[in-house]
């Protein structure tokens, strides 16, 4: 592995005799359930806190109280399923999702895959999820819940769905989310679903995030962009933000690119296609939030994203003029206590 930060000792050794002997999305499941435990009585309270910043580090954006600017990114909670426990182990927001408006099963298995040596994951998951509608009843409950994190939807288009006909798909899922999130997100930027990331052209974006922002009303919307974007483009899709008075961006996604890993080219040649995310895109993620935060007006909430690990790699992105900094991918190399860890090298 590399020479830089790593996981706790105790939960790298759990990863690499028992976890690794797990297909990645079977090791997910099973991680899954320990976070579900988590959100049980009594085991929740103790767990919470324990994972608490020590002190205060809270950030208020987006018309929200955030008791920690570090935030788990879409993808891991598709249908808002472990909301209780992912709170309870630190994390001051989750962004549910990617949900469409028509459920579906994804692509076929296996479609995720770790890069242990890079602290990567390559995934082609393709929005497997039950559907906006199926996450309505979970979600009013969670907005009911004493002690809740922030909850984001982040929604993106039915693979059924011919791209002439995204707008509407997206206004269907919207429209039925939208006033049980804390915010909205609209996911253009998956490399997993055809036909997605032509919606980031300035033609057939502003028509879509136009028709997206009427439906939500007052929740504030944001847009999720790709890395592989140039910096021209991301440019052009802050300033069609800021135009249509979105709340803020997303940056990023995964990425296409393979440069630079230290995985054999093989290996990853085996894998195939999909988005890779973790430590690789860290640097990629850090230029492309310099690019939005010189056209972004004073409220206008950029979340960074893409190889975020340890507190100095938020604390960098807050430096650099992030609102927000969400992860994913260090999930599975740094194990339930990994929002903790942050937290408390925020507060020291």
């Amino acid at each position: 592995m590399s020479t830089q930060a790593r996981p706790p000792a105790l939960y790298s050794a759990a990863f690499r005799f028992i976890l690794r002997r797990f297909d990645p999305e079977t090791a997910h499941h099973l991680g899954a359930a320990v976070i579900r435990v988590c959100g049980w009585p009594v085991v929740g309270d103790i767990v919470r806190s324990v994972c608490a910043p020590r002190r205060d580090v809270s950030v208020n954006a987006l018309g929200l109280h955030f008791d920690t600017p570090f935030g788990l990114a879409a993808g891991f909670d598709k249908d808002a399923r472990y909301m209780r426990g992912l709170a309870n182990l630190g994390f001051g927001h989750v962004e549910v999702g990617t949900l469409t408006a028509i459920p579906q099963p994804g692509n076929p298995r296996p479609r995720l895959f770790r890069l242990v040596a890079d602290y990567a994951l390559i995934n082609r998951m393709g929005f497997n999820n039950g559907g906006a509608a199926s996450a309505v009843s979970r979600l009013e409950k969670i907005r009911r819940w004493k002690h809740r994190t922030v909850i984001g939807v982040n929604i993106g288009k039915s693979r059924v769905v011919e791209v002439e006909n995204a707008l509407d798909d997206y206004v269907t899922s919207a429209k039925l989310i939208a006033h049980l999130a804390d915010y909205v997100a609209v996911n253009v930027s998956s490399p997993n679903t055809p036909g997605l990331r032509g919606l980031q052209e300035i033609d057939q974006l502003r028509p879509l995030l136009s028709a997206v922002k009427d439906a939500v009303g007052a929740t504030p919307l944001l847009v999720k962009i790709a890395p592989d974007l140039s910096d021209a483009e991301i440019t052009k899709v802050t300033k069609l933000a800021v135009d249509l008075g979105l709340a803020g961006i997303i940056a990023t996604n995964t990425t296409l690119s393979r440069d630079g890993l230290a995985t054999p080219a093989s290996a990853v040649e085996s894998i195939g296609a999909g988005g890779l995310s973790g430590r690789p895109l860290k640097q990629r993620a850090i230029e492309v939030l310099s690019v939005i935060v010189k056209d972004a007006p004073e409220g206008f909430a950029v979340i960074s994203v893409g190889g975020v690990e340890t507190p100095d790699d938020v604390r960098l992105r807050l430096e650099a003029g992030a609102t927000l900094v969400q992860g994913y991918s260090a999930f599975v190399y740094w194990g339930p206590g990994w929002a903790r860890q942050i937290n408390r090298g925020l507060s020291a």
